[in-house]
């Protein structure tokens, strides 16, 4: 058996068997993210894969397993009592502005700038707190570049915001075409072997000759691109039918 829509995998959870294959993107609530560990327990084909598709769907599980890339003294915050850990180890190594990224946020909605470490516990002692989130250094006079990988297909472009440090196009930002050097291509390559992605949309935050990731995701905006929707669709649509001629 062979799924490719989600409203057939609701009908046919229970009747799904080891050889038989989920060819979507699972359109599951946040309460339901166990169905992937059954499906796997089965033996069940799922593509794109479920690391692919929890990652995308989790800053903080990001964080856990591109801890190799991400920007050095990141920490995942799950609820208060990680603060006190982020407070020593922060004012131990001078670090002031932090970044905070809220876990299933996007377009740049979930992310805030705090002055200090003490204002950001302030306010997670006296506010309402959103938990989990992940906090990270400010990287002061950093390039934000999207990266699109779709197989052999790549680009890549910058985008500034002159008036707000969120980069996004969402967000107002602006853009420009951005060539990837040798080992920022390598290290993309890398990340979507680590999280067994067959195409991605990767965030990159270049600082100081310093390449760091800061977000990767099965799919996203594509404004700013060269490629346009037909085209992006075209690309996934033969990534997807490969794998399935490949069964």
């Amino acid at each position: 058996m062979i799924i490719e829509k989600n409203q057939i995998f609701r009908e046919k959870y229970n009747e799904i068997k080891e050889g038989d294959s989920i060819l979507t993107t699972l359109n599951l609530k946040k309460t339901e993210e166990f169905i992937f560990i059954d499906l796997l327990e089965r033996n069940i084909t799922i593509f794109p894969s479920a690391l692919s598709q929890l990652l995308t769907r989790s800053k903080c599980f990001q964080a856990a397993v591109f801890d190799k890339w991400i920007i050095p003294n990141t920490r995942i915050i799950r609820d208060k009592n990680d603060m006190p850990c982020l407070i020593n180890d922060y004012c131990e190594k001078n670090i002031t502005k932090i970044v905070t990224k809220l876990d299933r946020k996007d377009c740049g909605m979930g992310i805030n700038l705090w002055s200090s470490p003490e204002e950001l516990n302030n306010n997670v002692i006296f506010g309402n707190p959103v938990f989990p989130f992940i906090a990270q250094p400010f990287v002061p006079d950093s390039v934000d570049v999207r990266v699109i990988i779709l197989g052999d297909y790549t680009e890549s472009y910058w985008r500034k915001n002159f008036s707000n440090f969120r980069h996004n196009l969402a967000m107002g930002g602006k853009s420009g075409e951005f060539k990837l050097d040798y080992h920022q291509i390598k290290m993309c390559n890398e990340i979507m072997e680590r999280g067994k992605f067959p195409y991605a949309h990767i965030d990159l935050l270049i600082s100081e000759n310093k390449t760091y990731l800061s977000e990767i995701s099965l799919r996203g905006g594509i404004k700013g691109a060269k490629i346009n929707t037909p085209e992006y669709l075209e690309k996934i649509n033969k990534i997807e039918q490969d794998f399935k001629d490949n069964l």
